[in-house]
């Protein structure tokens, strides 16, 4: 008798062990699924967003934009990579977009004139290096500065 019941246990236990593995290799096999997809998903959200399709005017290359979180931080990383970047803001701090804005290169630059809406608060600028006067009107108000681009990158901040 005592052969019937190890024969018995050893059944038993190796039905239950199977299954216990086989249980335990679908809830490692469903974390990993469920950990490659949290791990995507991590990825998708670390990397940045779009930046907006460039547009052209001549030899210079502009993209407006920063309209929600993402794009804003995309757009105000990247405004180290471009010679000139103009950002419009309300007194308060309050983004303003819809800008109309106008670039003229002055003193006999190589570049021509251009002129756009911005189509949000931060416009990246590609321009070919000389000096420019930026004018822009927007909430009932004009601006105009000059910069000179073609070293360090810079910046312009009009506020309304």
């Amino acid at each position: 008798m005592p052969a019937l019941l190890a024969t018995s246990t050893a059944r038993t236990l190796a039905h239950w062990g199977a299954a216990a593995l086989l249980a335990a290799a679908s809830a490692g096999a469903a974390a990993q699924t469920t950990a490659q997809t949290a791990s995507q998903g991590a990825a998708q959200a670390a990397s940045p967003a779009h930046l907006p399709a460039a547009q052209a005017a001549g030899a210079a290359r502009y993209q407006c934009g920063g309209i929600g979180i993402d794009e804003s931080t995309a757009m105000r990383a990247a405004m180290k990579d471009y010679p000139l970047s103009l950002l419009f803001a309300r007194a308060d701090g309050a983004y303003e977009a819809s800008i109309d804005v106008r670039i003229t290169p002055q003193g006999g630059g190589s570049g021509q004139a251009m002129a756009f809406k911005a189509g949000g608060p931060v416009c990246l600028l590609q321009l070919p290096a000389g000096s420019y006067q930026v004018q822009v009107q927007g909430a009932g108000q004009s601006h105009s500065r000059t910069v000179k681009v073609g070293g360090a990158p810079q910046s312009l901040d009009f506020r309304f």
